[in-house]
């Protein structure tokens, strides 16, 4: 196995042993977090007792394949934990999450949790935001009037395809915007004007909303938590 991918099943383990008996857990989306409903899989077999909330279709579909009994929020509006992995983080624990396409389920799931306990590998921790273009949701419709607003705030706009050159779509139906930034230098301030931008669904930047970071860095694993 890889470094990087060594250091992502790790970082998954780490968490996952946060989990105890009848639990109601959200389940995160992409490469990591995949690690970790195998891992919540695994647990299952040997006999824990656990509900999930998945955060995209594929993970859903991994959730039942692997035996974690599923629920959402029509039966229960607050989480016990949440378990996803990042695109970036800094050292406050800022985010940038939804290179995987499924930020707004992520959001929403990560917000009904007591615990959101992200998980990386070591090529995730940055010392500030930005590198990795940051997602942001969008209604079609809108999607002009967006790329102007990210235009505004510094940005390189780009609407995401998939392999077959299409747009695309979120699981909600949406578009996603990917923006190019370099440097984010007053994240707050973006996220405002993003949160208040008509057509704008969601974005990527999750603050204030990590409780605990868990890092791998080659053999050893480091949990912060956030002040």
């Amino acid at each position: 196995m890889p470094d990087l991918e060594r250091e992502k099943a790790a970082a998954a383990a780490r968490a996952v042993a946060m989990v105890t008996d009848g639990m109601r857990v959200g389940l995160g989306t992409g490469s990591t977090a995949a690690y970790a409903v195998k891992a919540l899989g695994e647990r299952v077999r040997q006999g824990l007792r656990i509900v999930g909330i998945p955060t995209s279709e594929r993970t859903r579909l991994l959730a039942q394949e692997v035996g974690i009994a599923l629920t959402d929020f029509a039966h229960t509006q607050e989480l016990d934990i949440a378990i996803d992995g990042t695109d970036e983080a800094d050292f406050q624990l800022r985010l940038i999450k939804g290179g995987g396409g499924a930020l707004l389920r992520e959001k929403i799931v990560a917000s009904t949790a007591k615990r959101f306990v992200v998980i990386a590998d070591s090529q995730k921790l940055v010392a500030r935001l930005g590198k990795f273009p940051l997602p942001v949701e969008v209604v079609k419709f809108a999607a002009p009037l967006v790329e102007r607003v990210l235009r505004e705030l510094g940005s390189t706009p780009k609407l995401r395809v998939g392999a077959d050159g299409s747009p695309f779509v979120t699981d909600e139906g949406n578009h996603i915007l990917d923006a190019h930034f370099g440097v984010i230098a007053d994240p707050e301030h973006v996220a405002r004007v993003l949160t208040d931008a008509p057509g704008v669904v969601d974005h990527g930047l999750f603050l204030g909303m990590a409780t605990t970071l868990v890092i791998a860095r080659g053999d050893g694993v480091e949990v912060i938590e956030r002040s």
